[in-house]
Order: structure tokens, then sequence, then C-alpha cells
């Protein structure tokens, strides 16, 4: 049983990983087209886990109606836009035009109401921008001055204030800000390949179900 559990799942996370590492190394038509066909598996895991997603999602919100547990006119109001989306999808045949029955509902209903929970964000940043820039270290001082300049230097009033303020504004987008987006990313890419050699090595085994 471990040896099923285990022992293979650890053996095909190597070969698979090691196999699409080399690939890249190996300009020859039988690796590109061996990339196609793992990509196409990736596109039939990905179908079985949304089957298996929707199916804990539908589980979940049947046992809150039944239950009537607090909230529960929420889950209502999913698995009734769910069954109904999904049934306007298929007599639409995935027509996402404005003028189709299921693009009609993509246009104007889930954008509307994904452009009204992006603007709540707004007060929640400026919560956050409060409580962060307090300037009671030399960090803090720092990045309140430059996140001022920036605002500033992004509305017409900060023309006014001074003339060069918009062009200090994007130096600072263009130089420091990039400088560190692209640490960031950098520091995001080698974690990813570190964790990538954990996994393919066995040293990394979360996947599994935890344990050892």
């Amino acid at each position: 049983m471990v040896f099923w559990k285990r022992t293979v799942p650890l053996a095909l996370a190597f070969f698979f990983g090691v196999l699409m590492v080399v690939q890249y190394f190996i300009p020859h038509k039988s690796f590109a087209e061996l990339l196609d066909t793992m990509a196409r598996w990736g596109q039939i895991v990905g179908a079985f886990a949304l089957v298996v997603g929707l199916s804990s999602l539908i589980h979940s919100h049947v046992f809150k109606i039944k239950r009537q547990v607090p909230g529960w006119g929420y889950s209502v109001v999913t698995l009734a836009a769910l069954v109904i989306y999904t049934v306007v999808g298929f007599i639409s045949e995935g027509d996402d035009s404005p003028e189709a029955a299921f693009g009609w509902g993509y246009h104007h209903l889930l954008m509307p109401m994904q452009a009204s929970m992006f603007s709540l964000l707004a007060f929640f940043i400026a919560s956050a921008a409060y409580k962060a820039f307090r300037a009671r270290t030399l960090e803090a001082t720092v990045l309140l001055i430059i996140a001022v300049i920036v605002m500033l230097g992004r509305v017409p009033i900060g023309s006014y204030v001074y003339e060069k303020l918009p062009q200090v504004a994007e130096w600072i987008f263009s130089y420091p800000n990039m400088a560190a987006r692209r640490a960031i990313m950098l520091g995001v890419a080698l974690a990813m390949v570190a964790t990538s050699l954990r996994v393919i090595v066995g040293i990394e085994r979360s996947y599994l179900g935890g344990g050892d």
C-alpha cells in the first residue's frame, strides 16, 4: 500500500519533472510533440479538477441550506445562479457576444458586480495606507513621502503644486519602482524553481496528502 501511495507518485513526479526540464534543452521534433501531448493531458486533468471543484461547491452550499446556517440564503442564490447560467450557456452555445444571453449576463451582470467589488477596495486600501504610512520609523517616513509625491503627481493638482511633480512621479515609477518589482519577480521565480526541484527530488511531499 505504501508503495502505491508514496513510491509510485514520487517516481512519476521525478520522471516527468526531469523530462519536462530536459525537453527545453533538446530542440527536437519529438520533444515538441511531447510538450504538446503533456499540455493536452494538463487540460484533461484540469477538466476533472473542475468537476471535483464544482461538486465540492454544490455539496458545501447544499449542506448550508439543509442546516440553515447563518447566511444560507446566499447559498441559495449561488446555486440558482450556477444552474441558470449553466443552462443559458448551453442554450447560447457559449456565445459571449453582448447580444447573446450568455454574453449579456457577463457584460451586464458579472462585470458591474466585479467593478462594484473593486470599488470597495479603495476604502480598504486607504485604511491600510493610513496604518502603513504612519511615520514612526525612517522607512515609514520615506514610504510616506514617496507615496505623497506619486499620488500628487498622478492628479492634475500636482502640476499646480510643482510643475515637475508629474515627471518626478513618473521617474519613481520607471526606475525605483521597476527595480523593486523586478527584484520581487526574480525572487518569486527563484522560489518557484526551488519548490519545483524539491517536488522533483521528493523533498516536498505535501501533494501526497501530508505525512511523510
